[in-house]
């Protein structure tokens, strides 16, 4: 089953016998809140989840966006209505990249009945499809969150990554390469690491390239054909971003393109620039090249 879902589908199975659980996560780096374009108009029942406060830890030294604590994210999905085995549907304004962040902790946490609706809130509007300011009162939950089902390294496991097999980092080439740092404390790049930004996965109108494009879009950037578990291959790919958020939409990139499957998914470093820029003692690279 793709991790992508269609809008036409999504407004079929809202009508089914198991219709899924919708959750909206709209958030923008800088700012005004998500919260704030739910109230405005969502998709019908679907139950806004703030990254910043619900779906992250506090910042500190683990980054801006730190992974939540199991038992702090079992009672929000609770809360939000996430049975065990049940279907989620996730999505964000338009291209999946913050939407990305709880579609991977929900596989995290081991439920993988979720997938990301393709073009999100936009494509579904554009399409003049249902919308609501009305606040759903969802049934309670009972899913069970089992945390470390997809792969997690901290700095010195994405610093080991860049030297034996392949680190991404899904930041605009401007930060990557050190042109520009709005808000973490050093400019550039994990030495070794590979540019691949997230806005590459997506058209002009959020919705996601054809699988072919994807991995086509990887194989330039110099990620294997198929990464297979390292136990098999030797091959092993990560994926950075600038808190862990936008990345998990490169780990959802290489599951659609085929490189990675959900029982050999990417790795994340969670922390990410946030947190590897913060370390003094850590090195950085900057301009075009990995080095």
């Amino acid at each position: 089953m793709s991790p992508l879902v269609s809008t036409t589908d999504l407004a079929t199975s809202l009508t089914g016998a198991e219709p899924p659980v919708v959750l909206d996560v709209r958030w923008r780096l800088g700012g005004p809140p998500g919260r704030e374009d739910y109230a405005r108009g969502h998709l019908p029942g679907a139950v806004f989840l703030d990254l910043d406060t619900e779906l992250s830890a506090p910042p500190g030294p683990g980054g801006r966006h730190p992974l939540p604590s199991p038992e702090d994210l079992q009672r929000v999905l609770r809360a939000a209505g996430v049975r065990d085995g049940g279907p989620v549907v996730v999505y964000d304004a338009d291209n999946g990249s913050v939407a990305a962040r709880l579609w991977w902790l929900l596989r995290w946490a081991g439920h993988d009945q979720v997938r990301l609706l393709d073009g999100g809130y936009a494509a579904w509007v554009a399409e003049g499809r249902a919308v609501t300011t009305d606040v759903p009162s969802p049934e309670p939950g009972d899913v069970t969150v089992r945390p470390g089902q997809m792969p997690v390294v901290d700095a010195d496991g994405a610093a080991d990554l860049a030297r034996t097999g392949v680190l991404l980092d899904a930041r605009a080439p401007e930060r990557y390469r050190g042109d520009v740092e709005p808000i973490d404390p050093k400019a550039g790049h994990v030495p070794g690491a590979r540019n691949a930004p997230f806005a590459a996965h997506t058209g002009e109108d959020g919705r996601w390239r054809a699988p072919r494009e994807l991995a086509e879009h990887f194989a330039n950037v110099g990620v294997p054909e198929k990464v297979e578990t390292p136990e098999e291959s030797g091959n092993t790919v990560g994926v950075y971003c600038g808190s862990g958020v936008t990345a998990s939409s490169v780990v959802l990139a290489l599951e659609v393109a085929g490189i990675t499957t959900p029982d050999a998914p990417a790795t994340l470093y969670a922390g990410s620039w946030s947190n590897w820029s913060a370390d003094p003692a850590r090195p950085v690279a900057t301009g075009d090249a990995p080095d």
